[in-house]
C-alpha cells in the first residue's frame, strides 16, 4: 500500500469481527472504521490497518534546560533539544499545552525533520539529549523510536516526557529506546483520571512499576496539583506512600503548580503553599528527593543530601548555583560532605546552559 507523505505503517493493531480495526498501542483500544482517527488524532484506520500520520512533523523545535522537563537528577545544567507533534491519547481538561496536544489541524505541524537530521542538529547544537515532550510521545511511537536510534548512534541521550498511558507490549520497545523519562502522574484516584483526564489510573501505575523494575531508564515523576481536585492531604499521603512502597524512596518527585487553561478555568492557580504542603507530606512518607515547580522556590527546587542535608545542587528557577556532588570510582554521584550515594546520571561538573530557551529550525 502506497502511503501519503508523513504517514507510516504501525505494528500495534488487530482486525475485529465487525470489520473495524482496533489500535492496541494504548489502553484506549480505539476501534475504527476505514478513514476514522483515534482519540489521539494522529493514528488512523487506512487500508485495513492502523497508520501514524505525523511521522517527521513537529509543532516546533527548541533547546531547553534539562531541568524544564523536569529532570533534576539527569545531566544537570545541560541543554536538551525538545520537540512534540500534535494530538494526545488522554483528554485532560486542564491541559497546559492544549494548543498542541488537542490540535486537530495538521498545519500545527509546521516544522519537519528526519530522525537523522534531528540527531545531527542536537549534536551540532551541543545538546546532550533530545526530549519528546509538549505532547505525549507514545502516540508518535514510530517516529520517537527512529529518532532515538539516530540519536544513540551519535551518543545523544533520549528523554520521554509522558503520561505513561501505553499497553504492555509496545512499552517494552518504547522504554528500551529511552535513557530518561518523566512520567506525569495526574492524580491518585480513578475518579480523577476518568472524569478529568478521560483515562484510567491503573495502567499508569503499571507503567511506573515497569520502568523502575524492568528498564535502565532514569525515572522521575511529576504531579500537577489542582486545588480541590487532587491536592488533599489524604490523597497525597496515599500517593506518596504507594510511590515509596512500589518504587522506593529515591525516585525524584516534582509537585508543580496548575494555572487555569483549556476546559478548566476554575479553580484559580495553585498557591505556593500547596506545593510546600505536598512536599512536606512526601518527605514525611519517606521520599528523599521532592521538588516544587512552576513557582519561584529555590529551596524547593534544590537538591540536598538526604543524610547530612548538605546543598548538592542549588537551583534558582533553571539556573544552577552551588555544586556539592562528586563522582566515585564507578562514576556514581556522591555527596562531597559525607559520601552518601546520590541516585541519578551525573557528571563531574554541571552543565552551564542556564535558563535559556532557544528556538531551532531544522533543515
Amino acid at each position: 500500500m502506497s502511503l501519503p507523505p508523513h504517514t507510516v505503517a504501525t505494528d500495534y493493531w488487530q482486525r475485529l469481527d465487525d470489520g473495524r480495526i482496533q489500535c492496541t498501542l494504548c489502553p484506549r483500544l480505539c476501534s475504527l472504521r476505514e478513514g476514522k482517527r483515534g482519540v489521539c488524532f494522529v493514528r488512523q484506520a487506512q487500508g485495513g490497518a492502523i497508520v501514524m500520520t505525523s511521522y517527521g512533523r513537529s509543532s516546533g523545535f527548541c533547546i531547553d534546560p534539562i531541568e524544564k522537563k523536569p529532570l533534576n537528577h539527569f545531566l544537570p545544567g545541560t541543554p536538551v533539544l525538545s520537540f512534540g507533534t500534535a494530538g494526545c491519547n488522554l483528554a485532560c481538561k486542564f491541559c497546559q499545552n492544549w494548543d498542541i496536544s488537542k490540535s486537530r489541524e495538521m498545519d500545527t505541524l509546521g516544522s519537519a525533520a528526519s530522525p537523522e537530521a534531528l540527531a545531527r542538529t542536537a549534536e551540532r547544537s551541543g545538546c546532550r539529549s533530545v526530549a519528546f515532550t509538549y505532547n505525549d510521545p507514545v502516540i508518535f511511537f514510530e517516529y520517537a523510536l527512529d529518532v532515538a536510534a539516530a540519536c544513540r548512534a551519535r551518543g545523544i541521550h533520549t528523554v520521554a516526557v509522558t503520561a505513561g498511558y501505553i499497553n504492555p507490549e509496545p512499552r517494552q520497545r518504547f522504554f528500551a529506546a529511552m535513557d530518561a523519562v518523566n512520567v506525569d502522574l495526574k492524580g491518585f484516584t480513578q475518579d480523577f483520571y476518568h472524569k478529568i483526564c478521560g483515562g484510567d489510573l491503573a495502567p499508569v501505575l503499571d507503567t511506573l512499576i515497569y520502568i523502575k523494575e524492568e528498564t535502565n531508564c532514569w525515572l522521575e515523576i511529576t504531579t500537577l496539583l489542582i486545588p480541590g481536585h487532587n491536592d488533599s492531604d489524604a490523597e497525597l499521603t496515599r500517593m506518596c506512600q504507594w510511590l515509596k512502597d512500589k518504587l522506593g524512596s529515591q525516585v525524584p518527585l516534582h509537585f508543580t503548580a496548575y494555572h487555569p487553561d483549556f476546559k478548566m478555568l476554575e479553580p484559580g492557580p495553585t498557591p505556593a503553599s500547596t506545593l510546600s504542603r505536598a512536599r512536606a507530606i512526601a518527605r514525611a512518607c519517606g521520599l528523599q528527593y521532592v521538588y516544587t515547580g512552576n513557582v519561584h522556590d529555590s529551596d524547593g527546587g534544590s537538591t540536598r543530601c538526604p543524610r547530612c542535608r548538605a546543598l548538592l545542587i542549588e537551583r534558582d528557577w533553571y539556573e544552577l548555583g552551588s555544586w556539592g556532588l562528586s563522582l566515585d570510582a564507578q562514576d556514581q554521584g556522591v555527596c562531597t560532605e559525607c559520601g552518601e550515594a546520590i541516585p541519578g546520571r551525573f557528571e563531574a561538573t554541571p552543565g552551564q546552559w542556564g535558563r535559556q530557551r532557544v528556538p531551532v529550525r531544522i533543515g
